[in-house]
């Protein structure tokens, strides 16, 4: 099968690292792909490591989030040259099905041939989410979606038989035994630096948890990814907010699973908008206990005081993240269980063959 795939970043944002874990289950199906990407980011690199020829399309730069009027001005007016120009790449690679990683760009789909949409994140009510949703419905469709709580606004334009959820899946490191905390417990929150990941509630937290275990020591891991002044700013804002605090701030990590090697407990606080994040699937196979907001679909993977914690505020959470670092047996025993949530629910193997057999089952119009 012949694809081309489309992605509205080429920075390495959640969806962008779910393409790439997807690209070697195509390859080893002997398919092949022409991916189209906007800017310059390293995901490109990435893609032609993987044997995959690219080309640069016409879109954005967008801000991640609720886009301003400026972006939809940007984006209407871009829509016809990014529509011709994906006609055109069809036509070339003679493809067969096109399966498209992120919102912005479904407007510019021609029908005429299967289309498959991965939606990787809560697009809100307004004028983006009726664009979508009407290109979805012309092109009649396939959709992929990371948790129901995303797949919900999609369900009034695709008919539920042509709606898949379909889980992230991140690769886990070896080793099956449980967590346990160390003497000085370091407590993560690890994403893109942004206003809806909720670094300044993690900072809320951080304070209650310090003053009850002055030992503690936290890290703020991430980056202000996809440009732009107004993440600048909330980055400096959150490095003020941490001052008297022993909070590190490591750069953007490529290896994840060397950051939850040191770390003790992931803390999630994510706006209300959250889809499941993949950091949460991260800590699961890593072992690392999770406390996080009971945001958008978290809930979906998170099982509250099994294998994981839900809270609904800072200091809530910190009152959780309190009790189970100074219980070593519960500690171990909601260690063991997501551990074993991710072999279940949340493997890359499960997730590349899911999704692939979607794609296959799309393209043959049998979905």
């Amino acid at each position: 099968m012949r694809l081309v795939i489309l992605d509205q970043f080429s920075d390495p944002g959640g969806a962008q690292l779910a393409l790439l874990d997807l690209l070697p289950e195509i390859r080893a199906r002997g398919w092949q792909a022409l991916v189209g990407l906007p800017g310059d980011g390293p995901i490109f690199g990435r893609v032609r490591e993987l044997g995959f020829e690219t080309e640069r399309i016409g879109c954005g730069p967008f801000r991640p989030g609720r886009k301003s009027i400026g972006d939809a001005a940007r984006f209407l007016w871009q829509m016809p040259r990014l529509a011709r120009q994906i006609r055109g790449m069809i036509r070339r690679a003679d493809v067969a099905l096109a399966y498209v990683n992120g919102p912005r760009l479904m407007p510019a789909v021609p029908g005429g041939l299967p289309v498959v949409f991965h939606a990787h994140s809560y697009i809100a009510p307004g004028p983006v989410r009726e664009w979508v949703g009407r290109a979805l419905a012309r092109t009649q469709a396939w959709v992929i979606a990371n948790c129901e709580f995303v797949a919900g606004p999609w369900r009034r334009f695709v008919p539920g038989e042509r709606i898949a959820v379909i889980y992230n899946g991140v690769q886990g490191p070896p080793g099956n035994g449980a967590r346990m905390p160390g003497t000085v417990p370091r407590i993560a929150c690890i994403g893109r630096i942004a206003p809806e990941k909720g670094q300044l509630e993690f900072l809320r937290a951080a304070r209650i948890v310090h003053h009850a275990l002055p030992e503690a020591r936290f890290e703020m891991i991430g980056a202000p990814l996809f440009g732009g002044a107004g993440a600048e700013g909330y980055a400096r804002e959150v490095k003020a907010a941490a001052e008297g605090l022993p909070v590190e701030f490591p750069a953007w990590v490529a290896d994840v699973r060397a950051a939850f090697a040191r770390i003790d407990l992931l803390l999630v606080p994510s706006a209300p908008h959250e889809a499941t994040t993949r950091v949460i699937l991260e800590s699961y196979a890593a072992g690392v206990p999770v406390i996080a907001f009971r945001s958008g679909g978290i809930p979906e993977v998170i099982e509250d005081g099994v294998t994981g914690s839900l809270a609904g505020s800072a200091e809530e959470m910190a009152a959780r993240a309190i009790d189970l670092l100074l219980s070593p047996e519960r500690y171990a025993a909601v260690s063991r269980a997501a551990r074993e949530c991710w072999r279940r629910r949340f493997s890359l193997d499960r997730y590349r063959r899911e999704v692939a057999d979607w794609l296959e089952r799309s393209g043959k119009g049998t979905a």
